[in-house]
């Protein structure tokens, strides 16, 4: 199945009636509308209420829709059902133990979609591993089930849970795990090294982007609509490099017709690995 092409998913509660109307103009390439961490006990029920309108106000402008559930299974139940429907592509399912976890949901969500007349498998997931106790089950996780697409760490509760500070020291491990059990699995890491809590600073925001995109991280997670342009151009394709891509695989391509294998390329040889690299950022491009 082809992986959806998401750089930047942006966090709004399903109840903040005033986010959500303005969601579709962030130019977030997904709006996650949250039934989980931004909704208090109380309010569960009022926002799987709400959240039929919401996904149908952001998606009729032609952005697309996720929506986090809650971890608790007698809430999980009750927000997957609130949650599919044809204006919702995805779900994220926080605090996943392991791929049983997964394939759970998975048999859930596949009921709903069943009884809906939905085309069974169309909603995709998106895992996050959020316990020490889940982390060495990262590779099982990303290949759990077909309607898998991202894994991420949650790294606020996984410091939490590890009594740490979250950071780049920290998350790094963590998210070489990651990026190493999606890439596995041919789905796409989520997330990125360090700690966002200022707001303010977009320049180290951006400069954290910047090393986990060469790390290997496709796409990220956000709550605040300044951080998705940022996002959007450390996760994206600039035309200079889509550009110096195509010149890289032609350069190749001329050298393979004279027999050779490898080739100079601005000051560099480059061989096959290199190549496959430039074919893999002009597909992500696309």
């Amino acid at each position: 199945m082809t992986m959806p092409p998401w750089r930047s998913l942006l966090f709004v509660p399903a109840t903040a009636e005033r986010f959500v109307a303005r969601a579709h103009t962030r130019g977030a390439d997904a709006i996650i509308l949250d039934l989980e961490d931004s909704i208090p006990p109380a309010e569960k029920a009022a926002a799987r209420a709400a959240l039929p309108a919401a996904a149908a106000a952001i998606n009729g402008h032609g952005t697309e829709v996720a929506v986090r559930i809650n971890r608790a299974l007698e809430l999980a139940v009750p927000d997957i059902e609130a949650a599919i429907r044809p204006e919702v592509t995805a779900l994220m399912l926080p605090k996943i133990m392991g791929p049983e976890h997964v394939k759970l949901l998975s048999e859930t969500v596949a009921a709903r979609e069943a009884a809906l007349g939905l085309p069974l498998g169309r909603t995709r997931f998106i895992a996050i591993v959020e316990t020490p106790q889940a982390v060495p089950n990262l590779h099982a996780i990303a290949a759990a089930d077909p309607r898998m697409a991202a894994l991420g760490v949650g790294s606020e509760d996984l410091s939490t849970e590890l009594e740490a500070a979250p950071g780049g020291d920290l998350l790094y491990h963590f998210g070489m795990q990651v990026v190493t059990a999606a890439r596995a699995a041919g789905i796409l890491p989520l997330g990125s090294v360090g700690a966002f809590a200022d707001f303010n600073d977009l320049e180290g925001y951006r400069a954290a982007l910047r090393r986990s995109r060469r790390l290997g991280f496709a796409c990220t997670a956000c709550i605040h609509p300044l951080h998705v342009p940022i996002i959007n151009e450390e996760y994206g394709v600039t035309a200079e490099e889509a550009d110096r891509a195509r010149r890289l695989i032609a350069a190749f391509d001329d050298a393979l017709a004279r027999g050779e294998g490898a080739v100079a390329f601005e000051g560099a040889m480059i061989d096959l690995p290199v190549v496959e690299r430039a074919r893999r950022l002009l597909a992500r491009a696309r």
